[in-house]
């Protein structure tokens, strides 16, 4: 199982940290991370349940990743195996991650796949989100598979929809000249762009396309 202790700053001070695998008792705690993150008017059922967690906990532990800091759970990332074709990469996060409940979960699959990650947003400046991509890292690392995988929302493309292509906003993004909250921030934990998937969530904002971005694992030759 996984535990890394290290510290971390928030609000401009040295905070004590923990990353470990989440577990049972952590429901309640994971469940308000969610709460904290998308609050009403967002949909309360698509918040984390009891079943999807216990799911994670007993079908692919390794995958299941939380974050203490000073005692307070504060961030949660969840992942599942799965064999991904490089020359097959359109699909969507629903059939991916089986709704979050990854009972398609294969043990012999060559990638992570990143079904969820979530921060309170009071800790979103201490670079909790980024700890967690990189211990997940570590897991793809440790199981000596090929790499870690996930569709990145584009929330900041309903903006500039009118002026560019998905295409062009996933280019504008990778040359400095936009900024996205999610795509730029997978960009600086490592992750690269693949494919832009279409219809791959319901999402508005993004138009419903996904960034399919991957990070390799560099223990492996390609």
């Amino acid at each position: 199982m996984y535990k890394k202790e290290l510290y971390v700053f928030h609000e401009g001070k040295p905070k004590h940290a923990i990353v470990r695998n989440y577990r049972k008792d952590d429901f309640e705690g994971l469940i308000q991370i969610q709460q904290e993150s998308f609050p009403p008017p967002f949909p309360s059922e698509l918040w984390w349940n009891e079943e999807q967690l216990t799911n994670h906990i007993t079908r692919f532990p390794e995958g299941a990743l939380c974050v203490e800091v000073d005692g307070e759970l504060v961030g949660s990332m969840t992942g599942l195996l799965v064999d991904f074709d490089p020359a097959h990469p359109s699909h969507t996060w629903s059939i991916m991650t089986d709704d979050g409940y990854i009972r398609n979960h294969q043990a012999n699959g060559n990638t992570l796949y990143v079904v969820d990650i979530c921060v309170k947003p009071a800790y979103r400046k201490a670079d909790i989100g980024k700890l967690l991509m990189y211990s997940m890292y570590d897991v793809v690392t440790y199981l000596g598979i090929d790499r870690l995988l996930g569709g990145g929302r584009m929330p900041g493309y309903h903006k500039l929809a009118d002026q560019l292509t998905p295409q062009q906003y996933v280019q504008a993004i990778v040359a400095g000249e936009v900024k996205d909250p999610v795509i730029s921030f997978l960009l600086r934990c490592g992750r690269m762009p693949i494919a832009l998937v279409e219809n791959y969530l319901e999402d508005e904002e993004s138009h419903h396309y996904g960034v399919l971005m991957e990070w390799k694992n560099p223990f492996k030759s390609f």
